[in-house]
This record gives C-alpha cells, structure tokens and sequence, in this order.
C-alpha cells in the first residue's frame, strides 16, 4: 500500500522533457487568451454588422443651424432673426401676465396630474373651437364640428394628416402654397399623402401674386385638399385681402375642393382675434365644410406646453360624433392622450372673463409691436438713403417678413454684421427691437445700395 502514494516516475513511467513542457503551458496559455478575446472579437463583430449603419447623417434644420451660429458669434451686436418666437423689446423671451395669472389659479386648485382623456380636455376644446368659429357660429351652436386637443400645431396637424389619409378617399393630393410652412410638407408625406403646389408668392414684387394662386387653383382637380393659411402666412406674411378671400372661397367651392386652414396667429397677427380668423369663419358661411388645426404657442407665449387643437365641420352632429370616435382611434397609438398643463393654461384664459380680456390686451401689444418694427425698420433705412421700394415690409403682416434679400446679401449680413436669417431673407420681426433696429438697417442699407 507504500506504493500508492509514489509518483508517476517511481511506477516506471517516463517523464516528459523540460522542453515539451514548456511548449504545452504556452499552448494552454494561448488556448486560454483566445477564450478570453473570443468575446471581444464577437462584441467588434457585432458593432461591424450594425443594423443601422447604412443610416445616412441628416442635414442640419435650418432654422436651428441659424441659431447655433448666432450662439458662437461674439459680436456684441449680433442679431438672431430666425427664431420664430416672440421677444419683448429688450430681446427677451417674454411670458405674458395672464399665463402667470393662470399658473397661479391652477396651482391654488392643486388638481391631480391625471391623465387626459384622448381627446383632451373639453374646457379647452369646446373654448378652441368657439375661438376659431365664433361665439355665433352656427357650426358651432349646432355642435356639427369635433375639436380633438393636439400638440401644438404641428401635432394637430398631424392628425389631421393621418384622418385625411384614412379616410378622404376622393384624393391623397395635398395642395401647399408656394412657399410654404417648411414642416408641412413632411407632416403630409410622412402621413402618406401627395404633395403638390400652387403659386402664392411673387419674389419679383415681394407680395401675394394672387392672378397665379387664381390660375393654378382653378385647374386643381376636384376633390383635391387645398392648405390655406388663416393669417399671418408663414413665411412670406403676405396675406390675401378679404376681396381675395371671397374670390377664393368662390373657387375653391366651384372645384369642391377640402379645404385644410392651418392657424397658428390668431390674434397675433393683426391684434384682432376676429379680424384674423375672418376667412375661416367665411369659408364655413359659404357652406365650405373645413378642417382646421389651431397652435397657441405664438398667440398665448405657450411654446413649450404645446397646446394646439384639430377641427372637423361635419353636415350635422351625428357625423360629428363618428368622426370623433375615429379621431380617438387614431390618436391612441399615437400618444395615447396630450399633456394637461398648456391646455389648462389655455382654457383658464379662454374661459376666465378677466383673464381673456386681459389675454386680449397683451396679444394686441404683441401684434403692435411687431407692426411698429416694421415701421421703424423701413423709417430707419429710408434715413439710410436706400433707394429700394421697401413697402412690402409694413404691406406683410404676422412674426415673418420675407425681405426680398438675396442669398448673397444675407451671407454679406451674416459675415460682415452678425445678423442671422434664414437664406431666403426671412427674418422674425421678433428679434428686432427699438435699440437694434437702426443697426438692422444700416447693415441692410450696406449689403443692398
């Protein structure tokens, strides 16, 4: 039993070499580092074989970008003429005292943060609508319309999108005005519809070239969709007069077109909610039956709340309320419900008679102060010595102008003076004030004598 516990060498047994040895522990030493990277050869090949690497970077927003190299400019003087979002006149994000009044309201009842229902809240649809038609709309007084809360206007838009791609089975064509809002035609086309285009816009007079609208929307087929903005076109904030209006109403119901408003200004526009909700509320008397989507981040300063609301007229209250069942089908899986706090904002102000007067006076400041801008920049250039006709500047109405420069002249007022715009000339009248308004013009008076 001694002989048990002896070695393999004492039973006989040769020993291998010192060299073979060797060799086998730098084997099992390679052996067990390629187990060891075998994981990270697998996690390379994985990132190599990447399901999105055939995704193609996207080129910058527009309007964003404007921005971005405004913030890397120090030029004390610089000026940021692309953002579409009211300033006061010292260039400062401006909320207005009715909102605070509101916020304080609601803090006070210290509601639950419950979800909405999908069609949001009924205080702020039924006030949404009642805004856009009418108190004495008969449209609305029948209740032969739906309201839907949506996010903002873009989200409104969308679900208007998304309902007509559905089910207006007449046409998947989408008539835009030329230009148009630049998140239209991605809103439509993602939804599934056609794009297709009208002329809008004269570059040569840098006003409405309403004879080719006229032309081009008097041979669009029937049963087509037609955009119109309400007010405040965005971007050129060249605007049909009333006469106008009546003659494209005429038009428009000859060729049975859907009529598809989109009406991001009310109020903000002219200073008066009626004024700028006038062609909507014609449309609809011309037995027009219109869809309609609503934004109030411009009108109430409620840009990060996104409140916004989507219209339907319907021929009678029965439709209305198909049509709304298949407008929540279509928002839930969408969103499931849109945010409370904007819409709360919103009908506080709409359904409060010290706050809406109140809303009312602080909206036609807004609106006149963008309208004084306008004035004083075409007053400054003229003290410039320009030459140039600039009427078209006080003649447009809204946030936007579209000032007729060139591409060229807007790359000489980037470079040469800080003043950022969009390449076509648009400029927010917002982001002037008295204090760089004379500024403005000297730069503009250089790039164009």
């Amino acid at each position: 039993m001694r002989g048990a516990g002896r070695s393999a060498g004492a039973r006989g047994v040769k020993r291998p070499p010192a060299a073979a040895t060797t060799a086998a522990a730098a084997m099992a030493l390679l052996h067990s580092r390629r187990l060891l990277a075998a994981p990270r050869l697998a996690a390379a090949a994985s990132r190599a074989s990447s399901w999105w690497s055939h995704v193609e970077m996207g080129p910058p927003d527009p309007i964003l970008g404007v921005t971005e190299a405004y913030k890397r400019d120090t030029n004390s003087k610089k000026m940021n003429l692309g953002v579409g979002a009211y300033r006061d006149d010292n260039g400062k994000p401006y909320v207005l005292n009715c909102v605070r009044k509101a916020e304080a309201m609601i803090a006070s009842k210290k509601m639950d943060k419950e979800y909405l229902p999908i069609g949001g809240l009924a205080d702020f649809t039924r006030a949404s609508a009642e805004l856009a038609l009418g108190e004495n709309s008969e449209a609305f007084k029948s209740g032969r319309y739906v309201t839907v809360q949506g996010i903002s206007g873009t989200g409104s838009l969308r679900i208007g999108a998304n309902f007509l791609q559905r089910f207006f089975k007449a046409s998947r064509d989408v008539y835009l005005p030329k230009p148009s809002w630049g998140n239209h035609t991605p809103i439509f086309r993602d939804a599934g519809m056609q794009l297709q285009a009208y002329r809008y816009y004269d570059p040569k007079t840098c006003s409405l070239d309403f004879s080719g609208a006229m032309d081009d929307i008097s041979k669009i087929p029937e049963k087509s969709i037609i955009l119109l903005h309400a007010c405040a076109h965005n971007p050129t904030g060249v605007d049909p007069r009333q006469e106008q209006w009546k003659e494209l109403a005429a038009t428009v119901k000859k060729r049975n077109l859907l009529v598809y408003f989109d009406m991001a200004y009310q109020g903000f526009a002219s200073g008066d909610i009626n004024r700028d909700a006038w062609a909507v509320r014609y449309f609809i008397e011309q037995g027009i039956n219109i869809v309609l989507s609503q934004s109030f981040a411009k009108n109430m300063g409620l840009y990060g709340e996104r409140a916004g609301a989507f219209t339907v007229i319907c021929s009678d209250p029965d439709e209305a309320k198909r049509v709304e069942s298949q407008l929540k089908i279509l928002i839930r899986p969408m969103y499931s419900n849109p945010p409370v706090n904007g819409a709360r904002i919103a009908s506080m102000i709409l359904n409060t008679p010290d706050l809406r007067k109140e809303w009312l006076i602080e909206v036609k400041g807004m609106a006149d102060r963008i309208i004084s801008m306008r004035t004083q920049l075409v007053s400054n250039l003229k003290k410039e010595g320009s030459s140039h006709n600039w009427q078209h500047i006080t003649d447009q109405i809204g946030m936007f102008c579209f000032t007729g420069l060139k591409p060229e002249q807007v790359e000489r007022l980037i470079k040469e003076f800080s003043v950022y715009m969009t390449k076509d000339g648009r400029i927010s009248v917002a982001g002037v004030t008295s204090g760089n308004v004379g500024y403005l013009a000297h730069a503009i008076h250089q790039v164009t004598k």
